[in-house]
């Protein structure tokens, strides 16, 4: 299937502008992306796998990557989870928002289908993650080399009692994806996440296909002004 016909940076706002190509923005709850970030340690983790790709400052593709997170060494699980927790601990509906998907993203061959198809396989179609780092670097402006990091994850929600209380049975398994975009060196290391997104969201501890979470380090400026 080609996914190429709507996936362009302008519907996907990830790219440089706080809104889901004329999305509606809602409001996020601190406490859901907090419950996320619990489990981001080297002796919790449950990330399945990690993907990505490395950019010239041109958007030239120069290499990706595509591994199983939990056989990384545990530095490098380190590092990358510091990426991934940067989405979820930034300020909750200041530098992370949710949106709503417009109308005309969510057919067929849009960004939604593809986000939806790459939560869906974990990140292992090769395919589907080269349509989404050109469908990136064709039009994102930057001055300086960037890393597009995505993450995938299966979090067992467990479920609370009238308490509160944690008990130990599940209420669902959500699962989702955690992209970051950040600068990179000359030997690849990356530097601080600019932007990034969590998908699905993740409202009241279950997921919400209907929206995505969006992040950006800096609010007031458009994302081509962070290089």
């Amino acid at each position: 299937m080609d996914f190429s016909w709507n996936l362009t940076v302008e519907s996907f706002i990830i790219i440089g502008k706080a809104y889901w190509d004329g999305g509606i923005y809602k409001m996020l709850h601190r406490e859901d992306m907090l419950e996320l970030t619990r489990r981001m340690n080297l002796s919790r983790t449950s990330f399945t796998r990690i993907a990505g790709c490395y950019c010239d400052r041109e958007g030239n593709v120069e290499g990706t990557f595509n591994t199983n997170f939990l056989k990384l060494s545990p530095q490098d699980k380190k590092k990358h989870l510091e990426l991934a927790k940067a989405v979820l601990f930034s300020k909750t509906n200041e530098q992370l928002k949710e949106y709503t998907f417009s109308a005309g993203n969510q057919g067929p061959e849009s960004m939604r289908q593809l986000l939806e198809a790459m939560r869906q396989c974990g990140l292992k179609n090769d395919a589907l993650m080269d349509i989404f780092y050109e469908q990136i670097s064709e039009k994102y402006s930057a001055f300086s080399e960037y890393g597009i990091f995505v993450f995938h994850d299966r979090y067992d929600v467990p479920a609370k009692g009238a308490d509160k209380e944690r008990q130990w049975e599940s209420e669902e398994v959500f699962e989702y994806l955690i992209c970051v975009i950040c600068p990179v060196d000359k030997e690849y290391e990356p530097g601080k996440p600019l932007c990034g997104f969590l998908y699905p969201s993740f409202k009241d501890r279950s997921c919400d296909l209907d929206h995505i979470a969006v992040f950006r380090e800096r609010e007031t400026k458009n994302f081509s002004d962070f290089f």
